[in-house]
């Protein structure tokens, strides 16, 4: 197959409109800034981690495709790879965060540790400087990998060579290693940290369910985009969304698997500092959005995926990704806003509030990181036409 049958050359404007959409939706972001800061940053925080969670996400498939061998899903591998190049994106708008450390942790008050013998104990951990070394450490490792391969896979465009599918293992093999120790962490920096009374050893794993359950989500929408605008509605057939599906079923059962573990052990512990987290989620409102995110997290996608029919339907599995990817931003909603106000002035407003600054934070990152996404898809083949594994996943049926 030639790059130019597989290359996009030219579109509707997809990533100029993502663009534009996406800076003025940060400009009114900075008037909500003017107005209330703290429910700015949280409000970003909600949205960043939602859109580095796909980025994320991608990388692991693109790893784990790598690993395995896989060939059905090669014909996915481009749009991974897009997702996952966008990391230095994600690292530049991780600036605003750093910015507004004081707005969202309690622990980086110097008053606030000199009065709580919990922060004065995890002080050497939970600090300012020590706290954005660890975060440049995260994206340089996430950057570096993702780059490599990505290097390496548009070099297998040129010309075929066994020593790529090795150079490819070589990187990933390590690499989901150091990638499962980074996300942990950087999930209890900048999520599990918010309280920094509450821990959870399974955190770790419970925010890398939602990122991968929603990676998943997010390739089957913007692929049946794709093919809705005529472009690899050949190449991606029903069998490979029919595996997707899979996936997405599987790991509805995995995100649901880990938040219940996490719940049942913290309310048979019954140890106060580890309860309060379930406690504010199930007071002020809070607990119609957790009966809400257990029958949309796991319910409805877990009968909805049950049947072989449904996962090859292509209008179903369209609406269906739509709405887990929903349920994934208000699973971070749940994770991140009860703890607006939760240690400061602000606590009569621990109730639920949805504020239009989710809407504009949301619109201004994803704006950017779709139109960054659609330019590196853009500027290559949508499959790696060097792979050997290609022909087989064109092949591939149920």
């Amino acid at each position: 197959m030639s790059v130019q049958e597989l290359q996009i050359t030219k579109d509707n404007g997809f990533g100029k409109i993502a663009l534009g959409v996406g800076v003025a939706a940060l400009a009114a972001s900075v008037a909500g800034f003017m107005i209330n800061r703290a429910e700015f940053f949280h409000a970003y925080l909600v949205a960043y981690c939602f859109w580095l969670g796909i980025s994320l996400g991608s990388l692991f498939f693109t790893m784990l495709h790598h690993i395995v061998s896989a060939d059905w899903s090669t014909v996915f591998r481009r749009i991974s790879e897009s997702l996952m190049i966008t990391m230095p994106v994600m690292a530049i708008l991780f600036i605003p965060i750093g910015l507004g450390i004081h707005d969202l942790y309690h622990w980086s008050h110097a008053e606030a540790v000199a009065a709580d013998k919990t922060l004065q104990h995890k002080a050497g951990w939970l600090n300012a400087g020590f706290f954005l070394v660890r975060a440049f450490i995260y994206f340089a490792i996430w950057t570096a990998l993702a780059y490599s391969l990505y290097k390496t896979s548009l070099e297998q465009d040129k010309r075929y060579d066994e020593k790529h599918r090795a150079t490819f293992k070589a990187i990933s093999a390590p690499g989901i290693l150091l990638f499962a120790l980074s996300l942990t962490f950087a999930a209890w920096d900048w999520v599990m940290s918010l309280d920094p009374h509450w821990y959870s050893t399974i955190f770790g794993v419970y925010m890398f369910a939602g990122a991968w359950w929603s990676t998943l989500a997010f390739i089957v929408f913007f692929s049946l985009y794709l093919r809705a605008n005529g472009v690899l509605a050949s190449e991606i057939k029903v069998d490979h969304y029919h595996d997707m599906g899979k996936l997405m079923f599987g790991f509805t059962v995995f995100w649901a698997y880990i938040a219940f573990s996490q719940f049942m052990l913290i309310w048979y512990g019954n140890i106060e500092e580890e309860t309060i987290f379930y406690k504010h989620r199930w007071e002020h409102g809070w607990e119609y959005v957790s009966v809400f995110l257990g029958i949309g997290h796991f319910a409805i996608p877990f009968f909805s995926l049950l049947f072989r029919a449904a996962k090859r339907h292509l209008t179903f599995m369209r609406i269906i990704s739509a709405w887990m990817l929903f349920m994934h931003f208000v699973d971070l909603f749940w994770l991140i806003m009860p703890n607006l106000g939760a240690h400061g002035e602000q606590h009569a407003a621990h109730g639920v509030h949805v504020s239009w600054m989710h809407l504009t934070t949301f619109l201004g990152i994803g704006g950017i990181f779709l139109w960054f996404f659609w330019q590196r898809l853009t500027s290559a083949p949508l499959l790696p036409i060097g792979d050997a594994r290609l022909k087989l996943s064109l092949e591939f049926h149920q």
